[in-house]
């Protein structure tokens, strides 16, 4: 009876499927697993199109635009570290100069204290009544007591040393401080330029060849056309100016036509666009900051109507942007990365306000 029951509850044997049973199940099993695969898919989210070249040129445009926000960032910053630069080490040589008279003070002391020491400790009067010649006693007397008038202005004037010395020891460490995070400053804006035209470049090259081409002329013209239009301006004869620094600041614009875009260049075989305007008005003679939003405040505000040749014209709201106005409603920039200094007209971009600067 056991033996029953044990050979009842035995798993039967599963035969192969052959001929029309073996492909109807290889039919049944595909459609289950295409079945499966729809449902599976059906949850993705579907691949994001590609962008368009019009879309493309706008990310890059706006890519060129925010990289040149952050190198007036980096200018600033690193205008500040040098700034800071030069007062540290100001202090360093300062505090040097006040330890080497400290010492001195110093040394002065310990050689009044030694030849007190060696004079003896005597009471004053007892030196008197055993003294054989009481006016040379008298005599020493007044110089002891001058000596010791030395003494104490010795001693004022080492306290002195050293509490200037903890004054500018401590302003020294203020302006290190400072150093490092104007330094830091430049490692962050500097990141940040390189991001961005680096994604820049990657965008261009999901462009085809011709919409490369198209892009380039489209940003050409908005700038001021290409190198060829920019090598024949500098032939042109020279704007007139109102008076001889804006001529000057004019003439030398005009030869760096044509030199390439670099960011945080100011010359004289590179620039950027704050680089080229300060160093247009240096050799006029005239010393400029070496930012746009420092270089707007660097002489005497002027509305549009108004501009002369040799005004410093201002572009988008964050003051991004200068160029050298020429006249004709024309100015000399530097564009961007890939357009080289050149003649374009003011209206190219948002006008933000002009400075003329003397």
């Amino acid at each position: 009876m056991a033996a029953h029951r044990r050979s009842a509850h035995r798993k039967p044997k599963q035969r192969p499927l052959t001929g029309s049973a073996a492909r109807t199940a290889a039919t049944l099993a595909l459609a289950g697993a295409a079945t499966a695969g729809s449902v599976t898919g059906a949850g993705a989210a579907p691949a994001e199109p590609a962008p368009t070249a019009t879309q493309v040129r706008a990310k890059v445009d706006r890519l060129y635009h925010d990289a040149e926000v952050a190198t007036e960032k980096y200018n600033g910053a690193k205008e500040e570290a040098a700034t800071a630069t030069r007062a540290v080490d100001a202090l360093a040589d300062e505090a040097a100069r006040r330890t080497a008279r400290l010492n001195t003070a110093r040394h002065a002391l310990g050689s009044l204290a030694t030849a007190q020491y060696r004079s003896g400790t005597l009471d004053p009067a007892v030196q008197l009544a055993l003294s054989s010649d009481p006016d040379a006693y008298l005599q020493r007397a007044s110089y002891l007591d001058r000596a010791g008038d030395r003494q104490n202005g010795l001693l004022r004037g080492i306290r002195r040393q050293v509490s200037q010395i903890t004054r500018v020891k401590a302003r020294a460490d203020q302006e290190t401080e400072r150093l490092a995070a104007r330094r830091a400053e430049l490692r962050e804006h500097r990141t940040a330029i390189r991001t961005k035209l680096a994604d820049a470049r990657k965008l261009l090259d999901t462009l085809t060849a011709d919409e490369r081409a198209a892009y380039e002329r489209a940003a050409d013209a908005r700038h001021g056309g290409g190198a060829s239009h920019a090598d024949r301006s500098a032939d042109r004869a020279p704007v007139a100016a109102p008076n001889s620094r804006a001529a000057q600041a004019i003439a030398f614009a005009h030869g760096a036509i044509g030199k390439p875009y670099v960011w945080g260049a100011t010359g004289p075989n590179a620039f950027d666009c704050s680089g080229l305007t300060q160093a247009a008005w240096k050799a006029a003679g005239v010393s400029l900051p070496r930012t746009t939003y420092t270089q707007i405040n660097a002489g005497t505000r002027i509305p549009r109507s108004r501009l002369a040749p040799g005004d410093l014209v201002f572009f988008y709201s964050g003051i991004s942007h200068v160029g050298l106005y020429i006249g004709d409603g024309q100015m000399i920039h530097a564009p961007r990365p890939g357009a080289p200094v050149r003649i374009a007209p003011v209206d190219e971009m948002p006008f933000a306000g002009a400075t003329r600067v003397a």
